[in-house]
């Protein structure tokens, strides 16, 4: 177990987008999706122009949203049947980790964060008054349960899931659920549910939401992204679920920061909803994962595991080089290679070095193919 006050360095993401940028290389490094989004989705945000007053919108957001929202989860193959009570709107989902740590936080409060992880969740456990607590994934990227039972303390507050996880695209089932609740049930511990790809499941996985488990829901802010599931990223809207008596606490926080989200936006969105097939956004986005992981192997670097989610793949640089670093690669691969992407140690609080980059491949299907041969013709 390790206590750090320190934070993951965002600006090395965008540092490394410019250097791609700078050297003209095929840019895989950031989940930014560079492919149009559905012509339906632009046709309802224009009509929402005229259909609406484009003054704020309420607290919980647009009605018609949430009611879209209800019925969206309704109809997922694992069904979260929904309260228009639990339900709220936000501008994104680093909003609702914020805003969801500041309705439960005291000083001196700890949050388990597991990694590798994004790199928020730091900064929005310390500037409210929380301090966060690392519990590092084993090699395979699986959670050790009796590992993260020696990171619970008296102190612990909350702890933060993300599935499918970025970088490492494991998703949570059923079971990982259950086993987190039997962890945490006898203390008063949240829990911080990020689950932003939760259409993006792989190879016949079903997305399963903490909101599912009867008990563990009680005492969970589960965080959405409209952003993500549209590939539209920035439309900044977002929603969260919650218990209504959480949600209330979440709500006296939401109005001194941000009091709502963007009007048309919302309305586009549940207009959209309405005929919007999330398996037709999945299958694209495995396509492109089998098209970069097919590509992948005729090159040197090795894909130990397929991406279970998300849009992101953990792949091993070792067979390339021994002696770097995996900053120096990323580095080198981006400049000297014309490929760029992240090294795993980023998704780190400490971690100086590891034997792992992460690519994205939500992006175009020619840009993923003239980036993986490339790499085949020069590493």
């Amino acid at each position: 177990m390790e206590k750090n006050y320190g934070f993951n360095d965002y600006k090395f993401f965008t540092e490394m987008s410019e250097l791609a940028s700078r050297h003209q290389s095929y840019d895989l490094s950031l989940g930014l999706p560079d492919f149009e989004i559905d012509p339906r989705l632009r046709y309802y945000l224009k009509e929402s122009a005229d259909m609406i007053s484009h003054s704020y919108e309420s607290l919980s957001g647009n009605p018609l949203l949430i009611e879209s929202i209800i019925q969206f989860n309704l109809n997922r193959k694992n069904s979260v049947k929904l309260k228009k009570e639990e339900i709220n709107i936000v501008p994104c989902s680093t909003f609702g980790l914020y805003t969801s740590l500041k309705s439960i936080l005291n000083i001196g409060d700890e949050v388990i964060v597991i990694q590798p992880s994004y790199y928020t969740y730091a900064p929005s456990i310390v500037l409210n008054g929380g301090v966060p607590v690392y519990y590092d994934l084993d090699v395979d990227f699986k959670v050790d349960w009796e590992k993260l039972q020696d990171c619970i303390s008296s102190k612990t507050k909350a702890i933060i899931v993300n599935s499918p996880q970025n970088p490492t695209g494991k998703i949570w089932i059923k079971e990982d659920w259950n086993q987190l609740y039997e962890l945490i049930k006898h203390q008063e511990i949240y829990l911080i549910s990020e689950e932003i790809y939760d259409i993006y499941c792989y190879d016949s996985e079903e997305h399963y939401s903490s909101f599912l488990h009867p008990e563990l829901k009680k005492r969970t802010f589960c965080i959405f992204s409209f952003g993500k599931m549209f590939h539209a990223t920035g439309w900044k809207v977002s929603y969260l679920l919650a218990p209504e008596n959480l949600l209330n606490y979440f709500r006296i926080h939401q109005q001194y920061i941000s009091y709502s989200s963007n009007s048309p936006c919302q309305y586009a969105i549940a207009k959209y909803l309405e005929v919007f097939d999330p398996a037709e956004n999945q299958k694209i986005m495995q396509q492109k994962r089998d098209i970069f992981n097919e590509m992948l192997q005729f090159t040197p670097l090795k894909i130990e595991e397929k991406s279970q989610g998300g849009f992101f793949q953990i792949v091993n640089f070792r067979n390339v080089n021994k002696t770097m670093t995996d900053v120096e690669f990323s580095k080198w691969l981006t400049v000297e290679k014309k490929v760029s992407c992240l090294p795993l140690s980023a998704f780190y609080n400490s971690k100086q070095d590891s034997d792992y980059v992460r690519f994205s491949f939500a992006k175009k299907d020619d840009v993923i193919i003239n980036a993986l041969e490339h790499l085949k013709k020069n590493i």
